[in-house]
């Protein structure tokens, strides 16, 4: 992909969380540099040819948050900028004080299977009588 659709991309991904694309660069490498507050920076090389997408941080609070996002974007199968960006961002939430998205959604899915059994549900056991 052209690094200035990249740049694009980019851009309109921090319309969504706390981040700011701060820096971009194509030069000597397809480097897109992002930050939140309070101190969260991580920047993103992107492919030029057949290469992959590689996250890293300078910050070492940072690194190890960004397993998560390096694992995803090792397996297999091509990935957008977007789905890199929206991995990093998850694997962040922690630093950037919000909840976690997928433990959310486990513990509203595993509320919904707690529920008392409707009327519409029959009790299995012993009628007492």
């Amino acid at each position: 992909m052209d690094f200035k659709h990249l740049v694009e991309a980019a851009e309109k991904w921090c319309t969504g969380n706390p981040f700011d694309l701060i820096f971009a660069e194509e030069d000597d490498e397809r480097r897109l540099d992002f930050y939140a507050e309070p101190g969260v920076s991580f920047y993103v090389l992107c492919p030029g040819g057949t290469d992959t997408f590689h996250v890293w941080s300078e910050s070492e609070d940072c690194l190890p948050f960004l397993q998560m996002a390096q694992d995803y974007i090792s397996s297999c199968g091509k990935k957008t900028l977007p789905e890199v960006l929206e991995k990093v961002f998850m694997s962040f939430r922690p630093l950037l004080g919000l909840p976690d998205i997928d433990d959310d959604s486990f513990e509203h899915y595993h509320a919904d299977m707690e529920g008392e059994p409707g009327s519409d549900h029959q009790q299995m056991g012993v009628s007492q009588q």
